[in-house]
């Protein structure tokens, strides 16, 4: 499926690719923001030293409400003073920890402890592929639908600000801006998505790609 057709589906079509497109179990094999594109096997084993070793299982839940105006995505600013990726523009979640039933209970949990979103208001749909962050995470995506009439309740000592992004705005191409990134001699391709007054880059622009890619049925 190009990107054209993406953009062309009415809210009802696009609700049920997603059904039919998430992973209904959280899968193997994590990716990492630098797999667009051909890689060669030994630049991709080269790449993956940057990422950690034994990385610490993480979740964040993709949130997808649904407005009348169409399928947006929920987004949060992080907190200018946190340790790790202050003030970047992520997903809800965190690691896991012992009282989290599964991947989708810490989600859950997290996003209800972030922005004061209740479980009771997203249904899961399913997972994208695990990602490697370099700040020592394996993240995995747990997609669902939010209905709406919530309340947040965001904690500010984690969270700044929380905005919503038409999904539409991923899949028109002409929002993608490329940049080049050097780790220790190796350029890497990433892609950033400016919208309105945010910068979405890093390891939630790669999850957003992602998910565009896993709608257009290409492979991981």
């Amino acid at each position: 499926m190009a990107p054209a057709d993406l953009l062309s589906l009415d809210d009802a079509a696009l609700k049920a690719l997603i059904r039919a497109r998430m992973s209904p179990v959280p899968r193997g094999d994590p990716i990492a923001d630098w797999r667009f594109g051909a890689l060669a096997p030994d630049r991709r084993e080269r790449l993956r030293a940057f990422f950690p070793a034994d990385p610490v299982p993480a979740a964040v839940l993709v949130p997808l409400v649904e407005r009348e105006s169409g399928l947006s995505v929920l987004l949060t600013r992080r907190a200018g003073h946190l340790a790790h990726h202050a003030g970047q523009i992520s997903f809800p979640g965190g690691r896991l920890e012992a009282g989290d039933a599964d991947i989708v209970g810490a989600a859950l949990r997290e996003t209800e402890e972030e922005i004061g979103l209740t479980r009771a208001s997203v249904e899961v749909v399913g997972f994208l592929p695990d990602h490697l962050v370099i700040s020592g995470y394996r993240v995995t995506p747990v997609v669902g639908f939010v209905r709406p009439g919530f309340d947040l309740h965001p904690d500010h000592a984690e969270v700044a600000e929380v905005f919503e992004m038409p999904v539409r705005f991923l899949f028109d191409e002409r929002n993608h801006v490329r940049r080049v990134r050097e780790w220790a001699g190796e350029a890497v391709e990433l892609t950033d998505l400016p919208y309105e007054s945010h910068l979405i880059w890093g390891a939630t622009a790669g999850m957003l790609m992602t998910f565009r890619q896993v709608l257009q049925g290409g492979g991981l």
